[in-house]
């Protein structure tokens, strides 16, 4: 059944390296964000996060957007779309200034936030965030809502997160080439964080590594805001790529052969564990196929694991997360969702991991509830929070302009749906 026409449809679409996925969403009677319909196509003109087919990224979002809405049985306008490009720079923006001790009153608030704006430097780079973290009052940080407070001296942390130009205007027009209004551009990690970490995490020190298709990110949080980030151009469709070609197989049989039986840790048992494999053979040869033990398939795994997780290691270095405090790492991604992987990262990396699921979301189909759907189900959230975006003259998020000529013909090719 439809949802009601007074229920606002939240659609999020997450562009990746190895799927698109849509999703599409409301608010229920009971408040929780509630999901109606979802879809998911190959991903079949992105690498390690870029657009480098646009016409075949435009079809893919077409069809993936069609296939959420005959589930959800609705037309959508406006999307919310995930970045995981590998060219993510956050930083932390400090601006304060002299009150007198008077009561903080919304005025002050924004002109703040106006010089925070200001002050901010995107270095040729384009600002995909700029949301107010956290206040300071008298050098006391954490400060949530300073409103009404007195204050010699109030100041606030701005979240930065900047990005290349080029390949946000990319992922845009094909988005907006599917015939869609674009709300904002989330980067990944900032999504990722709303569905898997819990509020307590953000505020003791959490390290967020999301091992992609393509691209692995990782993200620090602490004192209840990500403090930085990284992206490693490795990821897991590198792994399937090994695979492919240590054994000789194609890149469709080798992924299968990681699902099913790929692991992280090795077993005894695996030396004596048989796995029939079909080689790549020319046009015309002929091959009786094969077969490998899984042992060597999880020697073929861990090689490439070992690169990334070092990889990691090094960036959560450079991020300053090495205190004896908030030392955990939760691990999500497609890449997460491999066998063992959990223990394999809390010897490699010698921090407690957990895996982070999508959490947050009503009727979340089973399908979607692991790790590879993260993203996904965090830019749900986020649309719905909508946080503080200060990047524009009056703060908020850019809205999706109805009035464009784009946004006209999309109303005319949703008729045209309703209709025949």
């Amino acid at each position: 059944m439809a949802p009601p026409k007074t229920r606002q449809l939240i659609t999020v679409i997450d562009i990746g390296s190895w799927k698109i996925s849509a999703l599409i969403a409301a608010v229920n009677d009971a408040g929780e964000l509630e999901v109606l319909g979802t879809g998911q196509r190959e991903s079949r003109g992105v690498r390690r996060g870029f657009i480098v087919d646009m016409e075949r990224t435009e079809m893919a979002i077409r069809e993936t957007v069609e296939q959420a809405e005959r589930v959800a049985g609705s037309n959508i306008e406006d999307v919310w779309v995930g970045f995981s490009g590998g060219n993510l720079i956050s930083d932390i923006v400090s601006v304060d200034r002299p009150l007198g001790g008077v009561r903080v009153d919304r005025r002050d608030m924004d002109e703040l936030l106006e010089i925070g704006r200001d002050s901010i430097d995107p270095g040729g780079k384009v600002i995909l965030h700029a949301q107010p973290a956290c206040f300071v009052i008298n050098g006391t940080e954490g400060v949530k809502r300073p409103e009404g407070m007195h204050a010699d001296r109030l100041g606030v942390d701005i979240h930065v997160v900047l990005s290349d130009g080029a390949p946000i205007a990319n992922m845009e027009l094909c988005v907006r080439g599917a015939y869609l209004d674009v709300n904002a551009i989330v980067a990944a990690p900032v999504a990722t964080g709303m569905a898997c970490l819990t509020e307590e995490e953000r505020e003791l020190g959490v390290a967020l590594v999301e091992i992609g298709a393509g691209v692995t990110n990782v993200s620090v949080y602490a004192g209840g805001m990500l403090l930085g980030m990284q992206s490693i151009a490795m990821g897991a469709a590198d792994i399937t790529d090994d695979i492919a070609s240590a054994f000789g197989i194609r890149r469709s049989q080798a992924e299968r052969v990681k699902c099913f039986y790929g692991s992280a840790m090795q077993n005894p048992r695996d030396f004596r564990e048989m796995i029939e494999i079909v080689p790549n053979v020319a046009e015309g040869e002929r091959s009786d196929g094969g077969r490998i033990t899984r042992a060597a398939l999880v020697s073929v795994i861990c090689e490439r694991l070992n690169q990334i997780m070092a990889k990691v290691n090094e960036a959560l270095g450079q991020l300053g997360f090495n205190a004896p405090a908030g030392r955990q790492v939760v691990l999500t991604g497609g890449g997460a969702e491999m066998k063992g992987i959990a223990d394999y990262a809390q010897g490699a990396l010698g921090r407690t991991v957990r895996i982070g699921r999508p959490r947050g979301l009503a009727a979340l189909p089973e399908a979607h509830s692991g790790p590879a759907f993260a993203t996904l189900a965090g830019l749900a959230l986020y649309g719905q929070v909508r946080p503080l975006d200060i990047r524009h003259a009056g703060g908020g998020v850019r809205p999706a302009d109805s009035n464009s000529p784009l946004g006209w013909w999309r109303r005319v090719v949703n008729v045209v749906k309703a209709n025949y």
